[in-house]
């Protein structure tokens, strides 16, 4: 899952969401975002003499492996990523190919229980810099000064940990599975955003920049022959491109402008296996980040309306930008809890259509193991209280009296939040609803925990060369005569308007996205 993890790293120092990205006040630096960028999606520090106005071009000296030039280090002790995304990228290929090293020093070191702020996939990427990368050079600020401090512990617990293997080099430390030339990985998927171009004209484009396009695969075997500037169209999804797992589009003028959307395949089965036709009413009851959504919209073909509800302000923001930028307009966004959305408000009468992706513990995603500190099997406590959780949301979104068909998915590995799920909610709607057999043909279906598990879908890098993830689509086992169309239906409902027992309603970021230029 590099891309994956990568893809989360990179993102989120680019939206600043992490906090040590954040500029500090003092000297030249001041809190900001670089000209240009649109509000709310990056925080970058600015840097006594740096370029562009001062902004922080982060171009460093030395090397990465294969040649690549190595991210500078700004005075906040993180990479600069305001126009060095590449590099930054490199040095967090390099981390995730280094994992388990990393994460057997770092504990045996204390380094998380000795500095409780620090986060843990960060943690991995210092250490990374420190021991077997180039250091600090000509920065590292805050953060240097803190690894200084253990600097011997870990530098001690890496020699240690080589003399238990009985090995010399860092390369030998690496698992087979881990070392270069053999390294399993998911490939790059990029779905084509229909909105705003065609497949074959972005096959064309990729085409003139000198990419050798293969055509469309016919098996696995074929994602996984990729290599150097070969690209394919993928076998089930006649929107998504591959390409091989190290290449990097993250400055590509096509992903800058909206056309193309890096989207794990796994993570498009959702809006696909819904496939509400144009007109439709549907809802997306966790939508952010909106990678989804946007689908949905395509979909959609920008025809009908989609109901998007998060109750994350911020997430919902960049959700804004990125709907905007995908040039979607018929999607209007609310920060709400679904639970609290009325299956019988007048507005959502005409709703056939649920995605519902709530929150997971997140097994399926290295990233999500990263921030957990390697601990890729969540604790009890924690899978029966999200569980509960989805339990409740999955009820509740079978409620809406029009739903004709449900898509419940997440990035988690686990049973609890799975087919348990599932079986729970189709034992409280028997007779209702029940699961539709979908892609016969996918090779990892639900485990055998019930009848009809079966038509459930598991996706995971060894047996689909994707993320892990889990889909279950539910129909109406009967028919419900749609309501006639409403000349209210779609308007929002005035504040002044709203009784005082739903005083927690928060506004909607907008009646509707505006498509982007």
């Amino acid at each position: 899952s590099q891309p994956e993890f990568c893809d989360s790293v990179v993102e989120s120092l680019r939206r600043g969401e992490h906090g040590a990205v954040r500029g500090r006040r003092g000297g030249a630096g001041r809190r900001g975002k670089p000209p240009g960028l649109p509000q709310g999606v990056g925080v970058f520090q600015q840097l006594p003499g740096s370029e562009a106005g001062g902004w922080q071009a982060g171009l460093g000296s030395g090397a990465w492996p294969g040649g690549r030039a190595r991210p500078a280090w700004g005075a906040a002790g993180v990479p600069c990523v305001a126009q060095n995304l590449k590099q930054l990228y490199a040095l967090v290929c390099e981390t995730q190919r280094y994992s388990a090293v990393l994460d057997a020093v770092i504990a045996s070191a204390g380094l998380l229980r000795a500095e409780k702020k620090l986060r843990p996939h960060l943690a991995k990427v210092l250490v990374y810099e420190l021991l077997l990368g180039k250091g600090f050079r000509g920065g590292g600020g805050r953060w240097k000064a803190l690894l200084g401090r253990h600097q011997a512990r870990l530098k001690a617990e890496l020699a240690r940990l080589k003399v238990h293997r009985g090995v010399s080099r860092n390369e030998d430390l690496l698992q087979e599975s881990s070392r270069p030339g053999q390294a399993y990985q998911v490939p790059r998927f990029v779905r084509v955003n229909t909105l705003k171009t065609r497949p074959e004209d972005a096959i064309d484009y990729f085409k003139r920049q000198g990419f050798s396009y293969q055509g469309r695969a016919s098996s696995l075997e074929d994602l996984r022959a990729l290599k150097g500037q070969h690209f394919l169209l993928d076998p089930l999804l006649p929107e998504l491109l591959v390409f091989p797992a190290q290449t990097d589009l993250h400055e590509h003028p096509l992903y800058r402008a909206g056309h193309l959307i890096l989207q794990d395949k796994a993570s498009c089965l959702p809006a696909m296996l819904l496939s509400p036709p144009p007109g439709s009413h549907v809802i997306d009851a966790c939508a952010a980040p909106g990678n989804k959504t946007s689908y949905i919209a395509a979909l959609l073909k920008n025809q009908g309306k989609i109901f998007a509800f998060d109750q994350d302000a911020k997430r919902l923001a960049a959700m804004a930008t990125l709907l905007a930028r995908a040039g979607v307009s018929c999607c209007e966004l609310a920060e709400k809890d679904f639970l609290t959305v009325s299956p019988s408000d007048q507005r959502y009468s005409q709703v056939q259509y649920i995605l519902l992706d709530p929150s997971c513990s997140g097994s399926g995603m290295l990233s999500r193991q990263l921030e957990e500190h390697g601990e890729g099997t969540p604790s009890k406590e924690r899978l029966q209280a999200l569980a509960g959780f989805q339990q409740r949301a999955l009820c509740h979104a079978l409620r809406f009296p029009s739903l004709q068909r449900l898509v419940y998915s997440t990035c988690s590995l686990c049973q609890e939040e799975n087919e348990d799920v599932v079986q729970e909610a189709l034992q409280h709607n028997s007779g209702t609803f029940r699961l539709a057999p979908v892609l016969p043909t996918w090779p990892h279906r639900g485990l055998s925990t019930f009848p009809g598990s079966e038509h459930c879908l598991r996706a995971s890098p060894e047996t689909t060369l994707t993320g892990g993830f889990f889909i279950a689509v539910f129909e109406r086992a009967e028919v419900v005569p749609t309501p006639a169309p409403q000349t209210d239906a779609m308007d929002p409902e005035p504040l002044s308007q709203v009784p005082k027992r739903k005083r927690r309603r928060k506004a909607a970021f907008g009646a509707s996205m505006q498509p982007s230029t």
